[in-house]
């Protein structure tokens, strides 16, 4: 790699099923840019005994040691390449494995409000739990950096997203210090080398998918146990809601400066 050339590495922060492989996606369609997809997930399954879908298969595929993990996020890529994006799941960072490198990237954050991400994650995997889906280290995460910044980092909401596509991705990228490919808004359909290795169970909807779905025109139902869980998760959804990449708001008719 050019000794001049500065690699943008984009850590996106984000939960379970929260448009983050769509994201991915979006990210990996631009000319300039590679792609990881959780390299901490062998990690979080050799630390926690986790039973997931395809446990076995995701274990062989990734390394369990965090140290390996972050010395390949951290590693040169082509000169063909001037972002690295990494799609990181918040919960994968379990008790000892380290932060420090998140320094070296330039970090974002994608939420979803709890409702719907239990509605989506209870659909492959029924006994879900706080811990799952991650809204609790997320907030952590984004505190950390913040502290660091001085400021809040950028974060995003995937209703957001699927309401504006180019209007919220062109925010990020600014907030990131990249330009704004088009070519983020559409990407063909099927799946990639790049997925991960449990993609076969998670990943059918974005593999038919050629850009971001519509967004949701009604309110999923949760049972009582799924709804308690949301409710214990929306105080760190909120937390982080309030700094958002928000639309402008709308001028009132008749108010501002006069021509």
């Amino acid at each position: 790699m050019n000794e001049d050339f500065e690699l943008v590495r984009v850590a996106m922060w984000s939960g379970p099923r929260n448009i983050s492989t769509a994201m991915m996606r979006s990210f990996e369609n631009r000319p300039d840019t590679c792609v990881i997809d959780e390299p901490f997930y062998s990690v979080y399954l050799d630390r926690t005994g986790a039973d997931h879908p395809m446990r076995e298969e995701s274990l062989a595929s990734q390394s369990t040691n965090w140290r390996l993990v972050v010395a390949e996020l951290l590693s040169p890529l082509p000169d063909e390449y001037a972002v690295f994006y990494q799609k990181h799941m918040t919960h994968h960072m379990v008790e000892g494995v380290g932060l420090d490198w998140m320094a070296q990237c330039r970090n974002a954050f994608l939420i979803r409000s709890p409702e719907r991400v239990l509605a989506s994650y209870a659909a492959k995997r029924p006994d879900v739990t706080l811990d799952d889906i991650g809204f609790v280290r997320q907030a952590e995460l984004f505190e950390i950096e913040a502290q660091r910044l001085g400021v809040a980092p950028p974060v995003i909401d995937a209703d957001d997203v699927l309401a504006d596509p180019r209007r919220v991705l062109a925010d990020l990228c600014g907030a990131l210090g990249i330009p704004f490919k088009t070519s983020m808004l559409k990407w063909p359909a099927g799946p990639r080398a790049s997925d991960g290795a449990w993609a076969p169970v998670w990943y059918g909807a974005v593999e038919q998918s050629t850009g971001f779905a519509g967004p949701p025109t009604s309110e999923p139902v949760l049972d009582e146990r799924l709804a308690t869980i949301a409710e214990a998760a929306r105080p760190y959804y909120e937390k982080l809601a309030q700094y958002r990449l928000a639309p402008a708001p709308t001028p009132i008719e008749g108010r501002g400066e006069s021509s």
